[in-house]
């Protein structure tokens, strides 16, 4: 047990996207992630930055000045490139190198010390474009003056034994570089099935995999873990008995605290979005994981 490990919480505004779309405004969900104790707060560029990708200096500084007001810190930027933008033809890497480092500039502007980019996918697995290695590589030293990490996501359906993570690691062993590592989704831990639907996903593709539980084994995360710069906590669902049907935090927590992981965990909420149950969903995973949390270590 490494008692030095720091887990730390946080909340992606994801999580909100119902309620922020009619009862929360920005001020709001961050009242709410603070009050949850939380120190964290993750966006998605494009979904919550008005006006992106050019924000005014006035939203700057109220985002700033909501960070200091309720004593959160920005932890990861959510960044898009659009490999498909163009039906006739995919994105350069010149074009994707220019979005990605419009963006790291834009996430160090606002704090954030992590940016996930998501690069268009080749396959159901969720190959990305094979753009993404030269993009990221062009931005390694942006990246390191600025003092952000570039951490992609390793997201159901595309297990931590892939040639995706391989790809991944081997980029790192070639440059030698700090600046980039990867960022795990709990959803590849799910166990059981949910009945959560994705809008704008089709049948065949949730039966491919989309919902599938992949059941990642723990030890696969510890092979791994040396390299994780940052946890998305996904989940679906939580009962009034605090109970999660689909991820084993426990198993998850366990590993994180005994192989020394000292980072965030950012809720992810992507259940049912009637007005209000985000809200309440978040705080039952919070009260979740701190409580076993504190068993874990209680048992050390």
């Amino acid at each position: 047990m490494n008692d030095t490990a720091t887990l730390r919480y946080g909340v992606s505004l994801y999580s909100y996207t119902g309620d922020m779309n009619t009862v929360l405004t920005l001020d709001d969900a961050m009242a709410h992630i603070a009050d949850l104790g939380a120190t964290g707060i993750e966006i998605l560029g494009e979904g919550n930055i008005p006006g992106y990708p050019t924000p005014s200096t006035g939203w700057i500084d109220s985002w700033h000045a909501g960070l200091a007001r309720h004593g959160l810190e920005a932890t990861n930027y959510g960044s898009w490139i659009d490999s498909r933008m163009w039906r006739e033809r995919d994105l350069t890497v010149a074009e994707g190198a220019a979005m990605l480092a419009r963006d790291l500039r834009l996430a160090s502007t606002l704090g954030f010390t992590s940016v996930r980019p998501k690069v268009g996918v080749v396959s159901a697995d969720l190959r990305p474009h094979p753009i993404w290695e030269p993009v990221i590589e062009r931005n390694l030293d942006l990246a390191a003056e600025l003092g952000i990490v570039i951490c992609p996501e390793i997201h159901a359906p595309t297990p931590i034994r892939h040639p995706v993570v391989d790809d991944y690691l081997s980029f790192i062993e070639r440059t030698g570089t700090s600046s980039f590592r990867i960022l795990i989704d709990t959803g590849i831990f799910q166990r059981a099935v949910t009945t959560v639907k994705h809008d704008g996903l089709s049948e065949e593709a949730i039966e491919e995999g989309w919902r599938k539980p992949l059941a990642v084994p723990m030890e696969d995360l510890v092979a791994v873990l040396p390299y994780v710069a940052f946890v998305q906590a996904k989940f679906f669902d939580i009962d009034d008995e605090l109970n999660d049907p689909h991820i084993p935090w426990r198993e998850i927590l366990r590993t994180l605290i005994e192989h020394g992981y000292d980072g965030y965990l950012s809720s992810e909420y992507e259940g049912d979005r009637a007005p209000y149950r985000s809200i309440e969903q978040v705080r039952r995973q919070h009260t979740l994981l701190r409580r076993l949390e504190r068993e874990i270590r209680a048992k050390a």
